[in-house]
């Protein structure tokens, strides 16, 4: 009797069970990216419909990569800071300041620009590790300490530009302004080095998602349905090949931001998904006491993101400044507001501890969307503000109420 007894929970618990948890999970992250996805796609048509074709013509689309690039950029970070837990308000005034030493360095200095960029690298880097000591290691709130931040960088900005300072070196120019046009010739209208990069980009997505789906196999984990699979990446495919065509015959061919931005993303996503540091920032968002319980040193961790995100910033404003063409005091104003709207949009969860770097970026070209196509139809700045606001909240509320479903379905 005793050993009938003691032998059936172990029949009771048989081994796939533990995944089947992950396998939901799982599928309600992709149906939640589906969705995102899908938005933007929707919104996409609705303005192009709107503008009677306007939003989608070639110097448009390469117009709205070279705009809203320092939103994707400054978004990356802020993923990071957020699925910590932590929040971060003074990347706007960041920017700024760091764009007048990056204007001063080269009009004053006599530094050639790259060199200056590299000082701006430096002096971002050295900003995160003021803000993340406060953080990390004094246990100051990162809301009251980038509160203070966002105050004493856009008045340092304010006292170091005064006046507008203008005649940046056309080099520098050309990284916000220029693309890689012609580098392969062409083939009637079609650059061919931007038709090159965007079918190896294809090609390359599609590789990845087989290796993963064979790695989940592999692992005993359900991948989605195959007829899913396909669908959703011929519909990416289909996207990314449009995208192509369409800056291939634009006057820039493929904007060099949009060749950073591309960079960015693909290691930084690499950083959170296939690293132990973005494990332990994943950790620290969901639970930190269980984090710091399971040996993850929350106080380092917590300053290398805050020094990331310094770094970030200041590779955004190498690239504000480059399009501005001049350092100005006034610069950055409401950027801190434009990626924390893009990391909420994009599916990273309030509460910390889930986002994904691809949400963040679509939720970016749902703002920059947005942007261009009510300026197109001349709408009111105020009305954009407005209608932006709207749209922060809605994808914060439908978040929070996916979320409760959710737990009531558990």
């Amino acid at each position: 009797m005793t050993a009938s007894a003691s032998t059936t929970p172990a029949a009771a618990a048989p081994e796939p069970q533990p995944a089947a948890p992950k396998s939901a999970t799982q599928r309600a992250s992709a149906l939640r990216q589906y969705g995102i996805l899908g938005a933007l796609v929707a919104i996409v048509l609705l303005f192009q419909f709107l503008t009677g074709g306007r939003l989608l013509m070639p110097n448009n689309v390469a117009s709205l990569l070279q705009q809203n690039a320092y939103v994707m950029i400054l978004a990356i970070g802020m993923l990071m800071v957020i699925v910590a837990g932590h929040i971060d308000l003074s990347v706007g005034s960041v920017v700024a300041f760091i764009g007048g030493v990056l204007a001063i360095s080269m009009m004053q200095w006599n530094l050639p620009w790259p060199l200056a960029v590299l000082l701006a690298l430096v002096v971002g880097a050295l900003i995160g590790c003021w803000q993340g000591f406060w953080v990390a290691f004094m246990g100051v709130p990162a809301f009251i300490v980038t509160l203070a931040g966002m105050l004493l960088f856009r008045g340092l900005a304010i006292v170091i530009v005064g006046e507008t300072i203008a005649g940046l070196p056309a080099g520098f120019i050309a990284i916000s302004n220029r693309g890689a046009l012609g580098w392969l010739g062409y083939v009637g209208n079609l650059d061919v080095l931007t038709v090159v990069i965007g079918v190896v980009a294809a090609v390359g997505l599609v590789v990845s998602q087989l290796r993963n789906r064979a790695t989940m196999t592999r692992h005993g984990l359900a991948p989605e349905g195959a007829a899913m699979f396909w669908i959703r990446n011929g519909l990416i495919v289909a996207l990314i090949l449009f995208f192509t065509w369409t800056l291939a015959n634009s006057s820039i061919g493929t904007p060099f931001v949009l060749i950073l931005c591309a960079t960015l993303i693909l290691v930084y996503a690499f950083v959170m998904n296939r690293t132990v540091f973005g494990r332990h920032i994943y950790a620290i968002g969901g639970n930190v006491a269980a984090a710091r319980l399971s040996g993850v040193n929350v106080r380092q961790t917590n300053f290398w993101i805050f020094v990331n995100m310094g770094v970030l910033a200041a590779l955004a404003s190498v690239v504000t400044t480059s399009r501005a063409g001049a350092g100005i005091a006034a610069a950055g104003v409401n950027f801190e507001l434009d990626a924390i709207a893009a990391c909420f949009i994009g599916g990273t969860a309030v509460t910390g501890g889930i986002g994904r770097v691809s949400g963040a970026i679509i939720g970016a070209l749902i703002m920059g969307v947005l942007n261009m196509g009510l300026s197109i139809l001349s709408v009111d700045p105020a009305w954009q503000q407005a209608i932006k606001g709207l749209v922060l909240l809605g994808a914060v509320a439908f978040d929070l109420i996916s979320k409760r479903r959710g737990g009531a379905g558990a």
